[in-house]
């Protein structure tokens, strides 16, 4: 179990234990780790969620982030996205394991299904969704250094990392779990469910499952060139493929209980197959081309 007597403060100035791979996990996996270390980081952007868990899966340093917070206060749309991925990397996290519970849009898409998306669909409404808002930097071909506001477009055509899904993708597979490769996560504002009429409206479009937590966190990895993979666990047919009363909090935490021991197996074994090494050959790696940005991490 997470041990929490104890708290090491650190401040984003690289002082923390490094760790390879980060995962914000979301309800039930706040005892993702034995005998970690636990890390509070201090972020430009507040305070990200909870402290970070620094512990070894398979041979790797992992840091665990609870995205809710470990006494799951803070619903989706309170999360501090920013803290969360600032923090992660400032301990040396350079990919990023995303699990999440999701509604499925479609009736083969039912309670247990573990889809990977490639694509996601943003129906947010209030969320920061950048580091680069005009925040001042400094410019050295501006008289006398002065510092003007920053702007940073990024590509998110692809958001998901193609090496951390192909590596869940076979962790789920050696697991017997059949996986569905690739779909479209669409992510709403929360913390409510769908009403029938979005959710059929969210089908109709041919998206495949609805969260409240997948973004900004795939962006903002971007802006962050982290690699950045979502697991998607279906734990309810969303209210436009069912024919009941709708889906309850209590339903959701349910269905995911009765799945989390395969999905932290699913996990484990995703941290094992990505690749080791400071040297990574997607595109994450290189999203902003090489362009001093200010955020000064190394």
């Amino acid at each position: 179990m997470v041990n929490t007597a104890q708290a090491t403060t650190v401040d984003d100035d690289g002082t923390a234990p490094l760790a390879e791979i980060g995962v914000i996990g979301g309800s039930g996996f706040y005892s993702f780790l034995d005998d970690v270390r636990e890390v509070q980081v201090d972020t430009p952007y507040g305070a990200p969620s909870d402290s970070l868990f620094l512990g070894e899966v398979a041979g790797r340093r992992i840091a665990f982030l609870p995205r809710h917070g470990r006494a799951h206060h803070l619903p989706p749309h309170r999360i501090n996205y920013r803290a969360n991925l600032w923090a992660l990397r400032s301990v040396g996290v350079r990919q990023v394991l995303g699990p999440c519970a999701v509604g499925g849009l479609r009736p083969e898409y039912g309670p247990g299904t573990l889809l990977i998306p490639d694509q996601f669909v943003d129906r947010t409404k209030n969320r920061v969704q950048s580091y680069y808002d005009g925040l001042p930097v400094e410019d050295p071909q501006a008289p006398g250094g002065e510092r003007v506001p920053e702007v940073v477009h990024v590509s998110l055509a692809d958001p998901y990392c193609p090496v951390g899904r192909k590596a869940a993708l076979r962790a789920a597979q050696g697991r017997r779990w059949d996986a569905v490769d690739g779909g479209t996560l669409v992510v709403v504002e929360g913390p409510r469910f769908s009403t029938r009429a979005e959710s059929l409206w969210h089908r109709a479009q041919g998206w495949s499952v609805v969260g409240m937590t997948g973004h900004p966190e795939a962006a903002l990895a971007r802006e962050l060139e982290l690699c950045y993979t979502s697991l998607t666990l279906v734990t309810d047919l969303d209210a436009g493929a069912e024919t009941g009363e709708g889906v309850s909090h209590d339903e959701v935490l349910e269905v995911f209980a009765a799945n989390i021991e395969r999905l932290r197996a699913v996990l484990f074994d995703t941290v094992a197959e990505l690749p080791a090494g400071p040297e990574r050959e997607c595109l994450c790696a290189r999203a902003l081309g090489g362009r001093e940005t200010g955020i000064g991490m190394a």
